[in-house]
């Protein structure tokens, strides 16, 4: 199994390109399935999550393409891009085999039973960060005419005749949720509105792209989405925007070694919660069109007291990195995670590595220590494994993370990147 070996002591200092969002890739991936003609992304970034989204399109039959994407002189141009046809699905059902490794793979469901009639759609699994139920999308989708059942580890879904438009509130902010039930209702006939939807740029971006196909949604990034059904969608191109958390990850990254970054091909507007608490640690802050630069001036971050929300509010993607930077902060931190119950898994694994963090139900204290020891440590989900690579920058002595491989679910060559900034960072077999 692969490792990330990470010799702490370096500044960072350099620009990095930031790769297409994993969370809005995933579902526009998924979106194709509505049209009645091949749909070309692009800024598609190379993960493990696309990889498996990608492979499950052509489960149910759907003509794959991809395009490495270099630009004229053989450099890397604007991402991967990924054509998906959809004209050949034959299949409608996704298979356990692959949606028990990516939870976004609940995301078929809407378009399969919106295009085609049915669904069968194994329950998804994931990173093991909390309880994130699929009741927000099942009962959606019921309030669009459909008709559901869960039997044996399966959801399944069929229509009789077309969707038909409808308000539903969601009982709680659901992203994919809101994606799914937004993904049918373009298809149902006449109008649905979407109550206590969820804000995220990601949602936004998914509708962008369905409206660039044929649809005809509004107000998407509000909490009322307005979704007019049409017949059909059509072929077309949409551009990922770029990975809000990449950004923030690569930013804190220079908040901790005090050094200099800027990273290109981002969005500002999409993490301005994110680079508030920068601010507040102590990191000047310039936005010159696609690029944040961070400058620290070689100085130790100030402990920063956050709280997770949904959008526009601070992400629950950015806590573990912002534990990681609060480990080495001068003073105290208090983060209160109030998305997943269990997204404190990467404190044990900070605490073998020096930390002073002392967990109180959904409320963690961070006591920021002059030097963390580098020592083996363990990655449990995404978001975690990259606070430990964080940690490890500025760690005393090397700091070697296993269990990886949800690194690889949605960092595109992190270790390539951090080097290419000056940290000492390789993997391993």
């Amino acid at each position: 199994m692969q490792k990330i070996v990470v010799e702490g002591g370096a500044v960072l200092n350099g620009e990095v390109q930031i790769s297409g969002a994993k969370n809005a890739v995933l579902p526009i991936l998924c979106a194709t399935l509505l049209a009645d003609e091949p749909v070309a992304i692009s800024n598609v970034p190379h993960l493990h999550d696309v990889v498996t989204t990608a492979r499950l399109l052509g489960e149910l039959g759907a003509g794959i393409q991809v395009d490495e994407g270099t630009a004229g002189d053989g450099k890397p141009g604007r991402g991967r891009g990924i054509t998906v046809d959809p004209r050949t699905v034959r299949s409608h059902i996704a298979p356990y085999e692959l949606v028990k490794t990516m939870r976004a793979s609940i995301l078929v469901l809407g378009p399969l039973l919106a295009k085609y009639g049915e669904a069968e759609v194994s329950l998804p699994g994931g990173c093991a960060i909390g309880s994130r139920p699929v009741d927000q999308h099942i009962k959606g989708l019921q309030a669009l005419g459909a008709e559901i059942s869960v039997d044996h580890g399966f959801i399944k879904a069929r229509r009789n005749g077309r969707l038909k438009g409808a308000r539903f509130v969601f009982d709680v902010v659901s992203v994919t949720g809101t994606e799914n039930v937004m993904m049918a209702a373009a298809l149902a006939e006449g109008t649905s509105v979407l109550e206590n939807a969820a804000m995220e740029p990601e949602v936004v971006d998914l509708a962008d792209c369905l409206n660039a196909l044929g649809a005809q949604i509004e107000h998407a990034g509000s909490g009322r989405i307005v979704v007019h059904g049409v017949e059909r969608l059509h072929g077309g191109h949409h551009d990922v925007l770029p990975d809000r958390i990449e950004t923030g990850t690569f930013l804190v990254a220079a908040a901790m070694t005090g050094g200099r970054v800027t990273v290109r091909r981002s969005r500002a507007d999409t993490l301005d919660a994110v680079l508030d608490k920068l601010r507040d640690a102590g990191g000047e802050i310039t936005v010159e069109g696609d690029r944040i630069t961070l400058d620290m001036q070689g100085r130790r971050p100030k402990a920063v007291n956050l709280t997770t929300a949904p959008h526009p509010a601070f992400p629950t993607d950015m806590q573990a990195q912002f534990m990681a930077m609060n480990c080495i902060a001068d003073g105290v931190g208090v983060i209160n995670e109030t998305i997943f119950e269990n997204r404190f898994m990467h404190v044990q694994e900070l605490l073998r590595l020096g930390a002073d963090i002392r967990v109180e139900g959904h409320t963690a204290i961070i006591r920021g220590v002059e030097q963390l020891s580098g020592a083996p440590v363990m990655a449990t989900d995404l978001r975690a494994s990259a606070s430990l690579i964080l940690a490890g920058l500025v760690a005393d002595g090397q700091t070697t993370i296993d269990r990886i491989y949800h690194l690889d679910r949605g960092y595109e060559n992190i270790e390539e990147k951090l080097s290419g900034l000056g940290a000492r960072i390789r993997r391993i077999a």
